[in-house]
């Protein structure tokens, strides 16, 4: 107790030694920007983390900041929060601008980081009454606030115990709820459901729903199905550059088409029909690629049953009559046919998928044909990969059945010796 009271007393004389040099005065926002970054730029040596990210966040917007590991988000988020400087550029939040006002920018957020540092020998009450005292909250203030915390974070239970003997999951639990304890207007989360079991997950998603009437919140992760849950608006990053930014519908289209998805059965054809024998996966394809607005066929994996393909098309555009007029005519027995709008998973890989080639040291990819391609060979080349690794491991182990062996055998002539 004495630890953090110590902590407590040099971090607010720190504080008022700040406020009293700098007096920065209070600043009206003129506008509903709560989160401004413009031409952000960080470098370590010769390599560019960012590279002059620039993008608002309004106020009530729930954003989802989306990339591949090493895209930036991290760095973008730590700069906002004034845990670091950046090489060039400015960023302002909620007015202030985070270089010259970074105590004023930290009242008035609540930040999550990927791996939230807490101090495991202090039980969850007394780390988050520390956390409270930091922020100078009256103590009946943060009790009130605690009930909903508690019930938001599923800390009920877990309140008298040492954060050293929580879970991981439950160490995230803990983090989420310091971020909230002073009622911010901004919330900065990076990947806020990291280590949350389903359950978890889906309650964490829920309270972002909620809160993102009230706030303006800035949300880090991997699992794009929670960014479409939870934002209307998404900001993906690759290679510390911005390569996509807006509502999620806008997002979507970017690839401007759309995909069908049309499966013919392999070894029946339509009673009655010009077709006296069931086709070919080379005939089926062949003919969906002649058709009007079709700009890629690629064949898809199925049972025996069946020819599968997907089909891509203009995303203004539809062509399932024209598919249906073709089977007709053929003969053909259709057992499917779907019209399916562009994922955010699909784009998402459409705009990052040529720098984690690069990564990988592959050829980029410029269309569908040689993206299909490009996937087989992936796929070959994955597979191996895992046979080499199988083969490795099968060695492994008949060394090591042999090593034994011979250690069975010194052990008997020792014995006999004996």
């Amino acid at each position: 107790m004495r630890l953090w009271r110590t902590l407590i007393w040099f971090y607010r004389a720190a504080t008022k030694s700040a406020q009293v040099r700098a007096l920065p005065k209070e600043v009206g926002l003129s506008t509903d920007v709560m989160i401004e970054a413009n031409g952000l730029t960080k470098r370590y040596g010769a390599f560019r983390a960012l590279d002059k990210v620039s993008f608002e966040v309004h106020r009530g917007e729930v954003v989802g900041f989306l990339g591949p590991n090493g895209a930036g988000k991290s760095t973008t988020m730590r700069i906002l929060t004034c845990f670091i400087s950046a090489t060039g550029g400015t960023a302002r939040v909620h007015g202030y601008d985070v270089f010259d006002d970074p105590l004023e920018v930290r009242k008035k957020i609540g930040y999550l980081p990927q791996r939230a540092p807490l101090y495991g020998e202090m039980s969850v009450w007394e780390y988050l009454t520390f956390v409270a005292d930091m922020r100078g909250l009256e103590t009946s203030t943060f009790k009130k606030r605690m009930k909903s915390i508690v019930e938001i974070c599923g800390l009920a239970t877990s309140l008298g115990k040492d954060i050293r003997d929580l879970s991981h999951g439950y160490r995230q639990r803990v983090g989420l709820a310091q971020a909230l304890v002073h009622d911010p207007p901004i919330l900065i989360l990076d990947e806020p459901t990291s280590d949350l079991d389903p359950n978890e997950k889906a309650e964490v998603i829920k309270y972002i729903q909620e809160i993102g009437k009230e706030r303006t919140i800035l949300l880090s992760t991997h699992n794009l199905s929670e960014v479409e849950q939870a934002c209307a608006r998404a900001i993906i990053v690759s290679k510390g550059r911005i390569v996509a930014d807006g509502p999620l519908e806008e997002i979507r289209a970017k690839s401007g088409r759309v995909r069908y998805v049309v499966q013919v059965h392999e070894k029946r054809v339509f009673e009655g029909g010009p077709a006296k024998k069931a086709p070919t996966a080379e005939e089926v394809q062949t003919a969906l690629e002649k058709l009007p607005g079709v700009t890629s066929v690629v064949e898809l994996p199925t049972d025996d049953r069946a020819h599968s393909f997907q089909l891509a098309g203009a995303q203004d555009g539809d062509i399932r009559a024209e598919i249906f007029q073709l089977v007709v005519s053929k003969g053909w027995l259709m057992l499917e046919m779907r019209r399916e709008a562009q994922k955010l998973e699909d784009v998402f890989k459409a705009l990052t998928k040529n720098d984690e080639r690069r990564d990988r040291g592959r050829p980029i990819v410029e269309d569908d044909e040689d993206e299909a391609e490009a996937s087989a060979e992936d796929e070959d080349e994955d597979e191996d990969e895992d046979e080499d690794t199988s083969a490795e491991d099968e060695s492994d182990e008949d060394e090591s059945d042999e090593d034994e062996d011979e250690d069975e055998s010194d052990e008997d002539d020792k014995k006999k010796k004996g």
